[in-house]
């Protein structure tokens, strides 16, 4: 598997870094349960914060990212998930982002949010080209 040559991204790795941020807290959501009538409060607070409500601002503020990004910054994100699923080798990062650009659905942002794993995806395919977030998520942690 070769590696592709130098990938200069037009999305700053502080905007992936967000996003990969806030599908994590995302990911880790849910169903929510009936409260437990001899727990206490304090334990159903913190049984909230991972339960998966219509209103959750993980959901809100990772939609919300995605959506601000311009054209060519989703293809890339678009891109980045599929090369870190494996759906592309990395020496054909050029071919996936093609791809991305030309798909141009309505749906991409709803697509990518369904995503399972979708942070580790993006972080996979940041690996596959030589780049990572480690020094965004240390400054944000």
């Amino acid at each position: 598997m070769e590696a592709p040559p130098e990938v200069e991204l037009t999305i700053s790795l502080d905007k992936l870094g967000f996003i990969i941020l806030k599908a994590r807290e995302f990911d880790v959501k849910v169903e929510p349960v009936e409260a437990d009538p001899d727990a206490s409060a304090t334990d159903d607070e913190a049984r909230d914060v991972l339960e998966d409500y219509a209103d959750d601002p993980a959901y809100e503020e990772l939609v919300d990212a995605l959506e601000n990004l311009n054209e060519d910054e989703l293809a890339e994100v678009i891109a980045l998930t599929w090369l870190g699923r494996g759906d592309y080798e990395p020496a054909d990062w050029g071919e996936a982002l093609a791809d991305a650009t030309d798909a141009r659905d309505p749906r991409a942002v709803a697509n990518l949010v369904g995503t399972p794993n979708l942070a580790d995806e993006i972080e996979e395919g940041l690996a596959h080209i030589g780049l990572s977030i480690e020094d965004v998520e240390r400054e944000h942690l």
